[in-house]
């Protein structure tokens, strides 16, 4: 861990900051109880939560340990006793596997309530001024300190690593990032002929005798599947920009291209089979969608 004195001195802590901090203590340890149960609704709101907090025992514990650490957060002394003890939480954390966007948000929530009980309890400007730039500095430096154990895990992995793992670590994330361009490009591709279909569905309809309640399905058929490509394009690019694989999209695609079949067989009567098929295929299609959908929003509660 990084020497804490070293942190304090990053961050300008001062002795009057502590100070400051020691004596919001009274106030923070009055309102800790509601601090629990807006916490705990807040992180309730994240998507592995339930992963993590187990059963009620496992709770009640972390509860006693959230409190205690956000009262500790106003102890006015911060020394290495202090920042061993924020280093063994992140210590934890990385044991258990929890996410570091977890602790990140869980921090937003945290500054975000403090500052309005600060601000719920205005004095004058300057004691304002004093009292959120210390708040900012310990809040800060308890994410620093608490995350600082992923990134020495991070870096124990990768040194730990032989000279041909690290080589073919490197060659790996190169070709993955090939891979997804490539993909980026192939669905662009597909976009493209998506418009062309759409296109021909609309020649079709006005330039030959196709009866026209056919055309008109065809026409929306294919605009379904152009508006699934658009919609997939937009997930890889977000893909690209360091989020999750969207496999929903791909589904929903899948989704549009039978929709669209089943709209064009609807008005032939000798299709009835192929119909009843697709219905089959479409509605484990569905079921795998809501299932994706469920498991990425489920507010575990």
């Amino acid at each position: 861990m990084n020497d804490y004195q070293t942190i304090k001195n990053d961050y300008k802590f001062t002795k009057e900051e502590e100070v400051i901090l020691k004596e919001l203590q009274p106030k923070m340890n009055e309102i800790a109880d509601t601090f629990i149960d807006e916490f705990y609704d807040y992180i309730w709101g994240f998507g592995k939560t339930a992963q993590f907090l187990k059963n009620k025992k496992i709770i009640e514990h972390h509860k006693v340990k959230i409190r205690e650490w956000f009262i500790n957060l106003f102890c006015g002394k911060y020394d290495l006793e202090y920042f061993m003890y924020l280093y063994k939480i992140g210590e934890i954390h990385v044991k258990i596997g929890l996410p570091t966007h977890y602790v990140n948000s869980a921090f937003t929530f945290v500054r975000t309530f403090i500052f309005k009980t600060i601000e719920n309890n205005f004095e004058s400007k300057e004691r304002h001024v004093q009292e959120i730039k210390a708040c900012q500095k310990i809040i800060d430096m308890n994410l620093d300190s608490l995350t600082s154990s992923y990134r020495e895990e991070e870096l124990g992995k990768f040194l730990s690593m032989s000279h041909v793992e690290k080589n073919i670590l490197s060659s790996l994330k190169k070709f993955n990032s090939y891979i997804n361009y490539f993909l980026a490009g192939a669905l662009a591709i597909v976009a493209f002929f998506a418009i062309g279909l759409f296109g021909y569905d609309i020649y079709l309809l006005f330039f030959t005798d196709i009866k026209i309640e056919k055309g008109i399905l065809t026409v929306l058929g294919s605009l379904l599947v152009l508006w699934a490509s658009i919609e997939l394009i937009h997930e890889e690019i977000e893909h690209l920009q360091g989020k999750g694989f969207a496999i929903g999209a791909f589904i929903m695609l899948a989704m549009a291209a039978l929709i669209r079949k089943v709209l064009i067989y609807s008005l032939s009567s000798e299709k009835g089979e192929e119909l009843l098929i697709i219905a089959v295929v479409l509605v484990g299609l569905a079921l795998s969608y809501w299932l994706v959908g469920a498991k990425k929003k489920s507010p575990l509660r």
